[in-house]
């Protein structure tokens, strides 16, 4: 997923972004309201993380910003503002889940995927595709119920095919899932982690369309 961290804690900014990259997502990060609106006119997110306090403004207004607009991108507060009240003013405001510093990045990491199951990402936490079952919450896949491990990069570019089983996803909807701003990318990555990808779970289970995208086959 592409995810934008909002954030001005560079400590925490770190943790956070090192533990998403590594799990296999692309993550931009802003220190604050003004950085967040240029990132958003310019790349659309799988998810916004946002802390409340931050240098050039309050989060829950950024938030309160993004639902006048009609922006569905999906809203996890992070903040040190524990109180009942705070939790139901963001929600109230049009957050999606609620998380309150310090947590535990594998928590945090769950509630990112139980944010995507509940935008239609990944509707059930196992489901089957063809000889290949996935356990989406435990990132584990089974081709022929033998166990494959994949990269975190081989697991975005699977995420981008899975969302729409048996359909053409275009090498730049790949591409954007794989790479933040910062973010060094070569031409052929996309081919390169496609490849890599079809060695591991079958050749024939991913389709080159030509001139259009990739396709997983579901039969």
């Amino acid at each position: 997923m592409r995810i934008l961290l909002i954030e001005d804690d560079d400590d925490l900014r770190s943790a956070v972004h090192d533990h998403l990259v590594a799990g296999g997502h692309a993550v931009d990060w802003a220190e604050g309201l003004s950085g967040a609106r240029g990132h958003a006119a310019v790349a659309g997110y799988d998810v916004i993380l946002l802390d409340v306090h931050l240098p050039d403004g309050n989060g829950i207004d950024y938030l309160r910003e993004l639902i006048k607009g009609l922006d569905t991108t999906p809203v996890i507060i992070l903040t040190a503002r524990d109180r009942i009240s705070h939790r139901i003013e963001g929600l109230n405001a049009g957050a999606d889940d609620y998380l309150v510093k310090p947590f535990d990045l594998g928590e945090l990491s769950a509630r990112i995927r139980a944010v995507a199951r509940r935008q239609g990402h990944f509707p059930e936490p196992q489901f089957s595709v063809g000889t290949l079952s996935i356990q989406a919450a435990e990132r584990r896949l089974f081709r022929d119920g033998q166990e494959v491990h994949l990269s975190g990069r081989e697991w975005a570019v699977l995420d981008c095919l899975l969302r729409r089983p048996g359909s053409v996803v275009s090498k730049g909807r790949i591409e954007h899932a794989l790479y933040s701003f910062n973010s060094e990318f070569e031409s052929n990555t996309v081919e390169v982690y496609v490849s890599r990808l079809r060695k591991k779970i079958g050749g024939d289970r991913i389709a080159t369309v030509r001139g259009s995208g990739y396709r997983l086959v579901v039969t």
